[in-house]
C-alpha cells in the first residue's frame, strides 16, 4: 500500500501488525506452542511490518516531493535520494538483532522499539502529507529525521516499557502519566497523534533516565 501511495491503508496495516505483535507471544504461551524458531520468525515479521513498511512509506513521500535545488540537480537527486529511506529498514533489523541478544531488556527497552518507530513515521507522513507538499525543504527535513530515528533505534538509551508489575501509582507513575496524557493527544491531533505520542514517549524516557526515576 505504501508503494502505491495509499498511506492511510499502509498505516492501518502497521497498526494491525502492532496489535498482532502485542498478542503473538502471549498466544503462543497460552497454547503451549512457543519455540526458538517462533522467536526468530517474530523478529523477521517485525522487520517487515515495522522496518520495511515505514521505509516504503518514506520512500514514496521522498519520491513525490519537490527538492530545493536546481532543475538538473533536482532531477538527478529525485531518482536516487528516496532510496535512503531503506536505511531505516537496515537499522530496524540491527535493532531487532540486538534486542534478541540483549538480556537487559526484560522490563524496559534500550533504544527506540521498532513498533514505536513505525507508528511515528506512518502517522507523521499521513498527518503532514498536504503540508509537506508546500515546503521545498521537506525532503531534507525528512531525511534528517530519518537519520535521527535510525540512531534512536540502536542508541544505548533506556526507555520505559508499558509493562505493569502491579497497579500501584508509586511503581508505575511514569507509565500512568504517559497513558493518561495520550488520551487528549489522540482526540486533538487525530491522524498526527501517533507521531506526537511517540515523540512524547522518547522525551519522557530521556527525562526519566536523566532524573533516575525509572
Amino acid at each position: 500500500m505504501a508503494i502505491y501511495g495509499d498511506l492511510w491503508l499502509a498505516l492501518l496495516f502497521i497498526v494491525i501488525g502492532a496489535v498482532f505483535d502485542f498478542f503473538d507471544g502471549m498466544t503462543a504461551r497460552l497454547l503451549h506452542i512457543s519455540s526458538p524458531i517462533g522467536k526468530e520468525l517474530d523478529s523477521l515479521a517485525d522487520v517487515i511490518t515495522f522496518g520495511l513498511a515505514p521505509s516504503a512509506m518514506l520512500f514514496h513521500q521522498l519520491a513525490v516531493l519537490e527538492y530545493p535545488f536546481g532543475s538538473v540537480c533536482r532531477c538527478q537527486i529525485a531518482v536516487f535520494l528516496p532510496f535512503a529511506a531503506f536505511l531505516m529498514t537496515a537499522f530496524s533489523a540491527l535493532r531487532l538483532a540486538k534486542f534478541n541478544l540483549d538480556e537487559r531488556q526484560t522490563t524496559s527497552f534500550i533504544g527506540l522499539p521498532t513498533p514505536a518507530n513505525a507508528l511515528f513515521w506512518g502517522s507523521l507522513l499521513l498527518g503532514l502529507d498536504r503540508q509537506m507538499e508546500t515546503v521545498n525543504w521537506a525532503p531534507l527535513a525528512l531525511i534528517a529525521l530519518m537519520l535521527l530515528s535510525c540512531w534512536l533505534l540502536v542508541a544505548e538509551l533506556p526507555m520505559f516499557a508499558l509493562k505493569f508489575k502491579n497497579w500501584g501509582w508509586k511503581d508505575n507513575e511514569v507509565r500512568y502519566v504517559f497513558v493518561l496524557s495520550c488520551i487528549p493527544l489522540l482526540i486533538i491531533f487525530k491522524g498526527l497523534a501517533f507521531a506526537i505520542i511517540i515523540a512524547w514517549y522518547v522525551l519522557l524516557s530521556v527525562y526519566v533516565n536523566a532524573t533516575k526515576k525509572q
